[in-house]
């Protein structure tokens, strides 16, 4: 089957069979922000946006993407940057696995919920696993970053 969409506001279009995922065609399309960690919709690190709602890209098939519009990471890099510092402050970087999905998240919340509270920043980012930091930077980051944003 063809399917055709806009990819970061691109134009792409591609061959994919009725198994593909949408993270297979996005990753085909050369955006490797959006990792495969299980499989099975439970990590977060496929996270992008399908018509400005997250979305885990491993349970989507990439027909369903047909005529919309797609974000990766790759298409949210000024937005991520000041943010991405943040966690990385934080050293919640330490493989670096979990991050696009965990700003990709954070940047859905912010746009959903500016000014959100510690406990709701948790409750948004649940499904997000990281292995190696424990959450707790990347929650000192997200705070931080409220906090830096609020002052500007």
């Amino acid at each position: 089957m063809e399917i055709q969409m806009k990819l970061n506001g691109k134009p792409v279009s591609g061959h994919v069979a009725d198994d593909t995922s949408l993270l297979t065609f996005v990753r085909d399309q050369g955006c490797l922000s959006v990792k495969c960690g299980c499989e099975t919709s439970c990590c977060g690190l496929c996270t992008v946006f399908l018509d400005d709602v997250p979305v885990l890209s491993c349970s989507v098939p990439a027909a369903r993407a047909q005529g919309r519009n797609v974000t990766t990471l790759e298409g949210l890099r000024e937005e991520a940057y000041d943010f991405a510092g943040f966690i990385a402050d934080q050293g919640a970087d330490q493989c670096g696995f979990c991050n696009p999905g965990t700003v990709m998240n954070a940047i859905a919340l912010f746009r959903e919920n500016p000014d959100p509270t510690e406990e709701e920043v948790r409750e948004y980012l649940a499904g997000n696993l990281c292995r190696c930091s424990g959450y707790e930077g990347q929650q000192r980051g997200i705070m931080r970053f409220l906090e830096w944003r609020k002052s500007q």
